[in-house]
């Protein structure tokens, strides 16, 4: 199996480990810049209001299948339970607004993802599909979002994510 990235981000984010954390949380704007051959593939794509970013954490140095999760200081949970970036398959999501589209360049806000990260896909956001009103969060506590949202918006780093990503 063999992935080959369709693009890359385009950020001021440069450090590992360090929020935002989630993108849902994020007001970082960036953009996302198509390379070549796929540019005919965002044809139509200025009429969504949110994208979702498949994309490679290329700059992972481990696979766990256990880890803490960020901003959490309880026992470590399975990979598959949290979103880690230390996975077996290093494959991230991002849920994006997208500003605007400048041929193969798109501008989008809520960047949770370092500068160079290449995008393996992209897929329009569509409420009526993405959206699970009645989904339970398992061990993910209301607490535990708000320690997330609050650790973004003053900019402190997540424990044990302080390895460097090169």
């Amino acid at each position: 199996m063999e992935f080959i990235p369709i693009g890359i981000v385009r950020s001021r984010l440069s450090t590992a480990g360090a929020p935002p954390f989630q993108s849902v949380f994020s007001d970082e704007e960036g953009k996302i810049e198509i390379f070549p051959n796929f540019q005919e593939g965002l044809k139509n794509i200025e009429g969504f209001s949110h994208l979702i970013l498949i994309s490679c954490f290329d700059r992972a140095t481990q696979q766990a299948l256990t880890e803490q999760a960020l901003i959490d200081d309880v026992a470590p949970h399975g990979i598959f339970a949290c979103r880690h970036f230390n996975r077996p398959n290093p494959i991230g999501i991002s849920y994006v607004a997208l500003t605007r589209v400048d041929g193969p360049i798109l501008s989008v806000r809520g960047l949770d993802l370092l500068d160079g990260t290449p995008i393996l896909d992209i897929k329009p956001y569509i409420p009526a599909f993405d959206s699970i009103p009645d989904a339970r969060s398992g061990w993910v506590t209301a607490d535990h979002i708000g320690r997330i949202r609050a650790a973004g918006s003053h900019g402190e780093k997540a424990p044990g994510c302080g390895r460097p990503q090169e």
